[in-house]
């Protein structure tokens, strides 16, 4: 089938690889003309045949809006738009009513691989119309991993981005066990290889995973992590899961915590534990440090 694909960046540049080698046409469009194949959307438009699909991979919000914005005018009624970039799921909704009006088809496509999915294939949660999820679905099994697992109709409009939302959720928990669990056993003086130990428990182990192999990757890299600063970015979907779980009274005690253990990266000198410390000091007469 042909697709036109927005968003040329790390994903969606090697979304585009992918789906060519499994026989497809992509016609890619990005604001830096040295990745892309036509030079504005119009131009991706007319280089499709009817009826279209559009992938769009741009940055969630503004730019996701926007692109949106001039498909719905430029689209023909019975063309799709999928939006695989980390819309949050309530703008999955406008988004199908707004192109809905027009008779254009839309599908909220979570994507999940970084870097990797080129070689390995991508995790895919798509949401939306039947009939619209029919018409991807050739480029869906050309992104997905092989074998039958690796891609689901999640549900309606917005269920995608929810369920890769909840994935992020999940994958903050499960990273903040093994840096919290890691900074342990550096700690301990009785443990003289860290590395190793995290090594040994890729076999056999209830925790082995991806992310263990991919921690094991970065220790073999730079052994104590020496070479990093600790401050870690949240891409928002941390938040939005913490949001939803509040909207439907779901306690989610250990996402939450690792959210905010992002937070506290970013503070050299915490207020907050400068009143613990004060606090202290107080009520025990435990040592203060002087700033």
């Amino acid at each position: 089938m042909q697709l036109g694909l927005v968003g040329l960046g790390k994903m969606g540049g090697n979304m585009r690889e992918r789906i060519r080698r499994a026989g497809h046409t992509v016609v890619g469009y990005d604001r830096n003309p040295d990745l892309a194949d036509v030079h504005s959307l119009k131009d991706l438009v007319d280089a499709l045949e009817g009826p279209r699909v559009v992938w769009i991979m741009v940055p969630a919000g503004g730019p996701t809006q926007s692109t949106i914005d001039e498909l719905a005018e430029l689209l023909s009624p019975g063309d799709v738009v999928v939006d695989g970039g980390n819309s949050r799921w309530t703008d999955d909704e406008k988004h199908a009513e707004q192109l809905g009006a027009k008779g254009i088809g839309f599908v909220d496509c979570g994507v999940s691989g970084g870097v990797w999915g080129l070689e390995y294939g991508y995790a895919l949660m798509y949401g939306g119309e039947s009939e619209h999820i029919a018409k991807v679905q050739p480029v869906f099994d050309a992104l997905k991993p092989e074998g039958d697992r690796g891609a689901v109709h999640a549900g309606k409009a917005g269920a995608g981005h929810f369920a890769k939302m909840v994935h992020n959720g999940i994958e903050y928990a499960m990273m903040q066990a093994f840096a919290e669990g890691w900074e342990l056993l550096e700690a301990a003086g009785s443990v003289t290889d860290v590395r190793e130990v995290f090594r040994s428990w890729q076999e056999g182990t209830v925790i082995r995973s991806w992310l263990l192999d991919l921690a094991v990757n970065a220790l073999d890299d730079d052994e104590h992590l020496e070479k990093l600063r600790g401050f870690a970015q949240d891409s928002g979907e941390g938040r939005w899961t913490v949001e939803a779980a509040i909207d439907h009274a779901v306690p989610l005690p250990a996402i939450t915590a690792s959210l905010f253990a992002r937070f506290s990266s970013r503070q050299d000198d915490s207020p907050q534990m400068k009143m613990i410390a004060a606090l202290r000091n107080q009520f025990g007469g435990h040592a203060v440090e002087q700033a």
